[in-house]
């Protein structure tokens, strides 16, 4: 028996609060720490759900790192794909994470957070992470030979990158959106022109 649009959409909705409930449990316990009768608790079903769902506690981890930067990817490729000159998508792209961070921040903190501690052989979330950071170096790339940004080492702005993402994170937290003006400063304070020094 084929199923239903509304099976499919109730699927989506559970795993979707699975994910949900285990990223506080994650948070809180590690993944060490974290079992799956919490995991189950925490998003209001019962193991029984959640083992139809999920075959481990490292799974669900990965589904949560897979669906997150799957979703940021796909924020990000109506404005790469934009033609916008290398640093003005540049700063763009870095105005959709600040959004993307805004509106889920704890998601997005584990996101950038959560790949230090793992070391799974499979990472299915690494294809959007690398696409993301291809893109980007390849915007600071162009940026370059545009003369927008200073020539510095992209490997070495790369390295910078960590910083920036946790910046857009914490000013995530605050009242208003970020804006252009705090992304350039930002920017500005990870990017200095070595000739000037």
């Amino acid at each position: 028996m084929p199923v239903s649009q509304r099976q499919l959409e109730e699927r989506q909705m559970r795993q979707h609060r699975i994910l949900t409930g285990a990223l506080e449990v994650f948070k809180s316990k590690g993944l060490e720490g974290a079992t799956m009768e919490e995991i189950a608790s925490e998003s209001g079903f019962g193991k029984a759900t959640l083992y139809y769902y999920f075959h481990s506690k490292e799974e669900v981890f990965a589904a949560i790192l897979e669906n997150g930067w799957k979703d940021l990817w796909a924020s990000l490729e109506p404005v790469i794909a934009g033609d916008e000159s290398p640093r003005k998508t540049f700063n763009n792209v870095l105005l959709k994470i600040a959004e993307n961070a805004r509106n889920r921040p704890g998601l997005f903190e584990f996101l950038f957070n959560a790949p230090k501690v793992i070391t799974f052989e499979e990472q299915p979330w690494k294809r959007y992470q690398n696409r993301m950071y291809g893109t980007i170096q390849g915007l600071l790339e162009d940026g370059i030979k545009a003369g927008e940004f200073p020539k510095i080492n992209p490997q070495l702005l790369f390295k910078a990158m960590g910083g920036l993402f946790m910046g857009l994170v914490l000013m995530g937290d605050r009242k208003e959106p970020v804006s252009e003006k705090d992304v350039e400063e930002l920017l500005n304070q990870l990017i200095t022109d070595p000739t000037k020094k």
